[in-house]
């Protein structure tokens, strides 16, 4: 898998997802249990731009890193805030040497290739979460079950914690790929 195009397609496909929630979904319940869309989207915001940052300069500050994961990134404008972070992220990932380039991420130091092949299992699993959300769907299954094996590479046990990658939930073998992702992804569905 040539990981740059498919984290395009991802962040495609996501921010397609993004810019079809209307405002009044934005308190929707979502598959992540904890989070509400805008919850969701303000994350993946965060995480975008704590990717695209660690490409940049290595790490990201204990104080900014606190910011990105617990405060608001989306202000008043979350279709926007979403595409200049996910922008920001493509531009990063996508300089040269930039995969080989060690990052210093919250759970552990690896290359940022690695670090864009969680990117593209969190985005995704997380675009599923806003679509099902919002009575949308992605109609993708190659980016779904990439994702997913991916995910399987990945997300040991020793990586699930609780609110971050629950325990794999079980799924039929005849379920569909966002089902089988969110599952994997600890969901019940």
């Amino acid at each position: 898998m040539d990981v740059l195009p498919m984290m395009e397609r991802v962040l495609d496909r996501a921010g397609t997802v993004v810019d079809n929630v209307k405002p009044d979904q934005l308190g929707n319940s979502t598959p992540c249990s904890e989070w509400t869309v805008r919850d969701v989207i303000n994350h993946v915001t965060g995480g975008s731009t704590m990717f695209a940052e660690c490409v940049e300069q290595g790490s990201v500050p204990d104080d900014r890193l606190g910011q990105l994961m617990g405060g608001d990134n989306l202000g008043d404008d979350y279709k926007g805030a979403f595409h200049a972070a996910t922008d920001r992220a493509r531009a990063a990932f996508s300089t040269p040497g930039a995969l080989e380039k060690m990052v210093k991420l919250p759970f552990g130091e690896m290359p940022a290739g690695i670090a864009l092949n969680i990117a593209v299992m969190d985005v995704m699993t997380h675009a599923v979460d806003i679509a099902r959300a919002t009575g949308q769907s992605i109609d993708d299954d190659e980016l779904l079950e990439t994702a997913l094996t991916v995910g399987r590479q990945l997300i040991t046990d020793d990586f699930r914690v609780p609110g971050v990658f629950d325990a794999e939930q079980p799924v039929a073998d005849d379920a569909s790929a966002e089902d089988k992702l969110l599952a994997f992804a600890g969901r019940k569905v």
